[in-house]
């Protein structure tokens, strides 16, 4: 019987914990979804939200670093989760933690895209950055549409549409591990800016993509989850 994986999932703009429970639900039983929990939403919404990037990178390594034990484990994220899940490993490598198995990347760009730092939509009148939200199928209608539930959510997707788009790269040597990048044939996003994952990484990036818009991952979990867990399954852990 093969060992359980933690497989830590990273939220993407205005996600909090729950954001993945399609996965937890279909997750086979080898594989243990951790998601991590930003500041200022969920079970934290009484702290304040990061101010930057890095602020936010290094509250989710001492999330992690404090649940690594002797056992695997693989990081996942979806858009500004894909980024964080990044810099979330460059901070498990620089403190000399065992690297994860498998980076899984979905919704995103390469961290060194010129193009995620173009648009200032945080930036926007109310009016402007629903707009943009929903151009971007950026959040349920039900929430965009919704006063009183848009209240709470502005503030938390501003913040980090704020601390993602004012991200300033730095370049660092490749590293060592498998990445997986899966985004939608329906995203706005110029093919050569995702394949700029492939200079974070010595081995050959897969590129995969699924049918949909920005959040086809919810069309498609069980197929995402599907991936993930053969590409774990099948790596040369002990059983």
């Amino acid at each position: 019987m093969k060992k359980t994986t933690n497989l830590f999932c990273l939220p993407f703009a205005g996600g909090n914990k729950y954001s993945y429970r399609e996965f937890t639900e279909k997750a086979p039983s080898f594989l243990n979804i951790v998601t991590l929990e930003y500041p200022g939403r969920g079970n934290r919404m009484r702290e304040p939200l990061p101010s930057d990037i890095n602020e936010l990178a290094n509250d989710l390594y001492k999330q992690v670093s404090a649940l690594l034990g002797e056992g695997d484990y693989a990081i996942y994220g979806h858009s500004l989760g894909g980024l964080m899940a990044y810099l979330l490993t460059r901070k498990l490598e620089e403190n000399g933690h065992k690297l994860p198995l498998h980076l899984f990347i979905t919704g995103t760009t390469g961290p060194s895209a010129l193009s995620r730092s173009e648009k200032k939509r945080h930036l926007l009148n109310k009016a402007d950055f629903v707009a943009e939200i929903k151009e971007l199928d950026g959040m349920p209608d039900e929430i965009l549409n919704n006063d009183e539930l848009l209240y709470y959510f502005e503030p938390i997707l501003r913040s980090d549409f704020k601390i993602s788009e004012e991200y300033s790269y730095q370049e660092s040597p490749p590293l060592d591990i498998p990445v997986t990048v899966i985004t939608g044939t329906e995203e706005h996003m110029e093919l050569e800016d995702i394949q700029l994952w492939q200079k974070e990484t010595s081995r050959p990036v897969d590129f995969k993509k699924l049918p949909g818009k920005h959040f086809f991952i919810f069309q498609h979990s069980f197929k995402i989850i599907e991936i993930i867990s053969k590409k774990l399954y099948f790596h040369k852990t002990p059983f």
